[in-house]
């Protein structure tokens, strides 16, 4: 298979060293708005440096065009580049998000459902060992009546000020991945939310309208209650983390000896000796486990994962947090639009 991945910063940098590795693709072909970063990433991948409009380019019109490409793009651009694959015919993976608004959301999926073309979006803890297990232990009854879920994301320390206004806000970068895995763990819809954030850390988060610290409770349609929460500044390192408690049985998903938690009490668990420092590490496995899914699909062997009506889904929960931290009350899922 020829590949073609636009976006070649950390997380491009990375899928591309997968793609490099995989059995399935023959060549891959790196484009990114820096031709010069691009040609970096081929060096160290093997791969072959491409303008982006030589990979939609018509068949027969650039030597370049693939076989389907990956989007890790700037966030901005991945609804335009995800209408140009389905035009092309391509098939697509993308980083989340499709966009940071409904109406940019809706317009992509739009262009993807006229075309009848496949986009996979990169929810990449549906691939992660210790979710799959708790989806599992939920849907054959194994804790019973589902009553608490509680997730948990926590990055070590800030991303960088011009990041924060490009980056949609917390609730849609960061816990939209939480609302994600709520949804398919559970294996049910989000009917209600309140939510609230804190700004009171670091200057940037105020000056670009976002808060640094939030939490969510969001109703599920069966009645079973949840909680989200995350920050941006939690010193200890990266923690990630799911716990759900049924009338049979509690687990928990990323309670390891690199989670970055220490026990009060005496006897209890120490400080990790080498916490996880970020997503990347945490989640390398299922990472490669989604990319593989991709290729897989686009093969034709492997019903498509996680479509692009799910990444809207997981954006109108994040949606109804905003507008609920906004004005202070409950927001019910039906007040979102693109239901």
């Amino acid at each position: 298979m020829r590949i073609g991945l636009i976006g070649t910063g950390r997380i491009g940098t990375f899928h591309a060293e997968v793609l490099s590795r995989h059995p399935a693709v023959d060549a891959l072909l790196l484009a990114d708005a820096d031709p010069e970063r691009a040609a970096a990433s081929a060096l160290r991948t093997g791969g072959t440096a491409v303008a982006v409009d030589d990979l939609f380019a018509s068949a027969g019109e650039a030597p370049a065009r693939p076989d389907a490409v990956v989007i890790c793009s700037a966030t901005s651009a991945h609804a335009g580049l995800i209408a140009r694959a389905a035009r092309a015919g391509l098939p697509a993976f993308c980083e989340k998000p499709i966009a940071l608004d409904l109406p940019g959301t809706l317009a992509a999926l739009a262009e993807v459902e006229a075309a009848g073309s496949l986009l996979q979006l990169g929810f990449m803890r549906r691939f992660d060992a210790g979710y799959g297990e708790a989806r599992a232990a939920v849907r054959d009854g194994r804790l019973g009546r589902l009553h608490t879920v509680r997730a948990v994301t926590s990055d070590p320390a800030p991303p960088p000020a011009a990041y924060l206004p490009l980056s949609g806000g917390l609730y849609r970068d960061c816990l939209v991945h939480d609302f994600d895995i709520l949804r398919w763990v559970t294996g049910r819809e989000v009917s209600e939310v309140y939510a609230t954030g804190s700004d009171t850390g670091p200057a940037m988060f105020r000056e670009a309208g976002d808060v640094d610290t939030a939490a969510a409770l969001l109703t599920l349609d069966d009645g079973t209650l949840a909680t989200a929460t995350a920050t941006r500044c939690n010193g200890a390192g990266y923690d990630v983390r799911m716990e759900l408690a049924g009338e049979l049985d509690q687990i928990a998903v990323g309670l390891d000896d690199r989670t970055p938690l220490t026990s009060a009490d005496p006897g209890g668990p120490g400080a990790p000796a080498k916490p996880w420092p970020g997503f990347l590490e945490r989640f390398a496995p299922a990472y490669e486990a989604e990319m593989d899914a991709f290729l897989r699909v686009v093969r034709g062997e492997l019903a498509n994962p996680c479509d692009g009506r799910e990444a809207l889904h997981a954006l109108r929960i994040a949606e109804a947090c905003e507008v609920s931290r906004r004005e202070r009350r409950p927001v019910a899922m039906d007040e979102i639009p693109g239901g």
